[in-house]
């Protein structure tokens, strides 16, 4: 049973700014309080544990015969050939981008993720990636990200990583630090990227490699010190620790986008002249340690992504400093290998306002994945401005990339999957209680 409170938390955005921020500063004591119980609200109300969890169930008809097969193996589109890496087998190489949503209160994950994820996974996506979810309250990008930098998020995770699973998808989480891009309002609020007061659920100590402002107007960030790097660090080998309690099979680190790792990475953005910034080593330091850290504590039969933005695009007019590049990609791919790291998830971006990208048609960043798989020899995935299965399916069919991760397109069209299978002549599998979608057109003999 709901509750209005939750229910509004649920279901509408602009809710959670009312219900969260509405204080003053004479009642930030009764404002933590209630911050307090409306997360046990989220726990307890919104995702309440099951006595019979999702995941024990077995996927049969009901005359008890194993669900129904994809078509002939023998004219498998390369899109929907099965891929394994470490211990895991993805059915498919579709996957599902991590995509912020921006419905988190306290971090806590809610019956909205529930069912935005798990429409991806009945819907024939055979990755599934959770948004970046912090790895500490400051590392939120906005008060509305979710989290995982604490024990009590993993219950509301876990019911999530078993509706998932029973869907026959993988469950992966990205984990994240957001930088100098911290404490912002979210995408849909009026005052988008502006910084979120702290009246209003935002926080002042944001932390960066150097202290340069993302942009004009935005808070200036603190210089992060070597002893909050290596806090930092632990940090996401604790988030790890939690992702695998909680179901997930993939973690994507998430270096891209100018958040707290690209950032040390570019030398648009690291102006330190420690053992974290200078020469291209350096600047790598962060990055390396913490794939290393996590790859220790992360389950070896599991793969480990990296999330990176193979090149800055910045205007050449704005980046007096220099910038990241795709060759810079390519170094630190071959060094991520090293230590562990399985799949590099090429970007591109997000260091500047003054982004400059080539022109911006279907797979536009597909060549940065395509350069990094050849030079490094690592597997990649491509993302962004993917749209057509033919598209999808020849940059895997010709070795460019090894998954296609896809973000708005599922966000408008969750079964583009099953459209993708039925473009390139191929019948995808589906579940037994989504099976008879396929015959539109034919009239069943229950009309129940």
């Amino acid at each position: 049973m709901f509750s209005p409170t939750s229910s509004a938390i649920l279901l509408y955005p602009a809710a959670i700014e009312k219900a969260i921020f509405r204080t003053s500063e004479s009642n930030k004591h009764k404002q933590t309080k209630n911050m307090s119980e409306q997360a046990q609200i989220v726990r307890k109300d919104i995702l309440p544990q099951p006595e019979n969890p999702l995941v024990p169930l077995q996927r049969v008809n009901v005359t008890g015969q194993a669900v129904e097969t994809e078509s002939s193996e023998q004219n498998k589109p390369n899109l929907f050939s099965p891929k394994t890496i470490r211990g895991v087998t993805f059915k498919n190489r579709i996957g599902v981008s991590p995509m912020c949503q921006y419905s988190s209160f306290d971090g806590f994950a809610s019956d909205f993720h529930l069912t935005h994820l798990g429409s991806f996974a009945f819907h024939g996506s055979g990755l599934v990636i959770m948004e970046a979810t912090a790895v500490a309250p400051q590392g939120r990008i906005s008060p509305q990200d979710n989290g995982i930098w604490k024990d009590e998020h993993i219950p509301n995770l876990k019911r999530i990583t078993e509706v998932i699973k029973f869907a026959g998808a993988v469950p992966g989480i990205q984990i994240a630090h957001a930088g100098r891009k911290a404490s912002t309002y979210a995408l849909f609020h009026p005052k988008v990227d502006e910084p979120a007061p702290v009246e209003e659920g935002g926080w002042d100590d944001i932390l960066a490699p150097s202290a340069i402002p993302f942009k004009e107007g935005a808070r200036v960030p603190k210089e992060i010190t070597v002893e909050e790097i290596k806090q930092t660090t632990q940090q996401f080998v604790d988030a790890a620790i939690r992702a695998n309690k909680a179901g997930f099979q993939v973690v994507e680190l998430h270096f891209a986008h100018g958040y707290l790792a690209s950032s040390f990475l570019s030398p648009h953005t690291n102006r330190r002249t420690d053992n974290y910034g200078g020469s291209f080593e350096n600047r790598i330091r962060f990055a390396l340690e913490t794939a290393e850290a996590v790859r220790k504590v992360w389950p070896q039969e599991y793969p480990l992504f990296v999330r990176i933005s193979a090149a800055d695009y910045i205007d050449p007019v704005h980046a007096d400093n220099g910038q990241w590049t795709v060759h810079d990609s390519v170094e630190l791919a071959k060094r991520l290998k090293a230590v562990g790291v399985d799949v590099i998830d090429c970007s591109s971006g997000g260091n500047s306002p003054f982004y400059k990208t080539p022109a911006r048609g279907e797979g536009y960043q597909i060549p940065l994945a395509e350069q990094v798989k050849a030079e490094a020899e690592i597997d990649t995935a491509g993302v962004g401005s993917i749209y057509t299965p033919s598209y999808a399916n020849s940059i895997v069919q010709e070795g460019k990339v090894d998954f296609v991760l896809l973000g708005r397109q599922l966000l408008d069209e969750p079964s583009w999957p099953t459209r993708a299978g039925d473009e390139l002549g191929y019948s995808v599998s589906r579940l037994d209680q989504y099976k008879y979608g396929k015959y539109k057109k034919v009239p069943l003999f229950r009309t129940d």
